[in-house]
């Protein structure tokens, strides 16, 4: 169990993400379901194989206040 723990006994907290079907089905389960469109625009993002940064900066652009 060496490495797995800290000090305190707990295991350390690691983030992981979750792909958009893993997210999709834990929103149905609260009645959450994205929108047709959002959907198409991330197959879209996939097809043309923008990066992470390109991605949220056209989210940004279309979802994002204006200051």
């Amino acid at each position: 169990m060496s490495g797995t723990t800290t000090k305190s006994g707990k295991r350390p907290s690691k983030g992981f993400t979750l792909g958009r079907q893993a997210f999709a089905k834990i929103s149905a389960v609260e009645g959450i379901k994205m929108p047709r469109a959002m959907d198409a625009e991330f197959r879209e993002f996939d097809r043309k194989g923008l990066s992470p940064e390109q991605r949220r900066k056209a989210i940004a652009a279309k979802y994002g206040k204006t200051r």
